[in-house]
């Protein structure tokens, strides 16, 4: 390695700088990776952890809780019908953090499941909090949820399986909610009660959790979906917050109509025939005695009203069938039809 040597005339003028006073070192300004010099006051720095760096953009993260809203909206309905109360699921954060951070913000007992995603490589966690759990099932077992006691240990075989019920309504309603970036088939694994026993990724790999907040009636308990960044990596790209609003858009209202239609096609209602009406006074009411009639201006071969929860639906013939009492629908009642019932006095 070569070194540059000063002739006399450079030393001279070197000596003479340095005599005078006009060889001062300069000030060398701040820089930070930049190289455009710029007042050190005015840079703003903020902290940066390098144990959690940001793999997701803020708008692919914006488009994955717009899509669970989707899902929120779905799974609550379906849970809606099935259970026979209203329910109502809602996102309450999106964020991301090491798998290991996860796992430790959740209580245990609790019910940490795994469900598979092919084609996608890997699987998810869904944590549904004993908060939700036990009124579920309370309420699937004929209870009313007041002064419930939340055990504190794992649940059991029967409660497991009740608990299956809802994680596969779960699983249908990410299916949908997924539909519009790619057809994914999620289907239930593993369920544990202890989330610590449980590690489908390093403690340090980078996943992004929904957490979601699960009401019914006086009862509200968290719910969180745990989604490892490697598992929808092949997705990544296609997940902008424009996209899905576009293809998810057309699909919502149809599908959400078919899917509270299929839900409530099960549920029961009470019906009720209507010969006649009329109205008689308090006195008249007090009188009656076995035998008395109460006449009407209605023909006895007028058709009955069949209503559906109280509401006018159907004209029918009375008749019998096989022994038995029977209405036979003749048409339907128009929405703006007036149909008269009234009669008469008391004789």
């Amino acid at each position: 390695m070569g070194t540059e040597v000063l002739n006399q005339s450079e030393v001279d003028a070197l000596m003479s700088a340095t005599e005078s006073g006009e060889a001062a070192p300069e000030s060398i300004p701040t820089q930070i990776f930049s190289r455009a010099r710029r007042d050190s006051d005015q840079i703003d720095i903020q902290p940066y952890d390098f144990k959690r760096p940001e793999r997701i953009s803020k708008d692919q993260m914006r488009a994955l809780e717009m899509l669970h809203e989707t899902f929120a909206r779905n799974f609550g309905a379906s849970l809606s019908g099935f259970l026979r109360t209203i329910v109502e699921v809602k996102v309450v954060e999106a964020a991301q953090m090491t798998y290991s951070e996860f796992i430790s913000s959740l209580p245990n007992p609790t019910s940490f499941n795994l469900v598979r995603c092919p084609p996608l490589e890997g699987q998810i966690c869904l944590e549904i909090s004993p908060l939700v759990n036990y009124p579920i099932i309370d309420r699937l077992l004929g209870g009313s949820n007041k002064e419930l006691f939340i055990p504190q240990r794992p649940m059991t075989l029967i409660e497991t399986r009740l608990i299956q019920k809802i994680l596969q309504r779960a699983t249908v309603g990410l299916q949908e909610a997924w539909a519009g970036i790619r057809k994914i088939e999620f289907a239930l694994g593993e369920m544990e009660s202890n989330p610590q026993l449980v590690q489908i990724v390093p403690p340090n790999e980078v996943v992004v959790v929904i957490g979601f907040e699960v009401k019914m009636t006086s009862r509200t308990g968290p719910m969180s979906l745990c989604i490892p960044y490697n598992v929808i990596e092949p997705l990544i790209e296609d997940l902008s917050a424009q996209s899905w609003f576009v293809t998810g858009k057309s699909k919502t209202g149809t599908d959400t109509a078919e899917r509270i239609a299929g839900g409530l096609s099960s549920a029961t209602v009470e019906l009720e025939a209507t010969l006649a009406t009329t109205t008689i006074s308090l006195a008249e009411l007090k009188s009656l005695e076995v035998g008395d009639m109460i006449v009407t201006h209605r023909p006895a071969s007028s058709p009955a009203i069949l209503g559906v929860e109280g509401r006018p639906k159907f004209m029918a013939q009375i008749g019998q069938y096989r022994g038995g009492r029977a209405l036979k629908i003749e048409r339907p009642i128009k929405p703006h039809e007036r149909i008269d019932l009234s009669g008469t006095g008391i004789h």
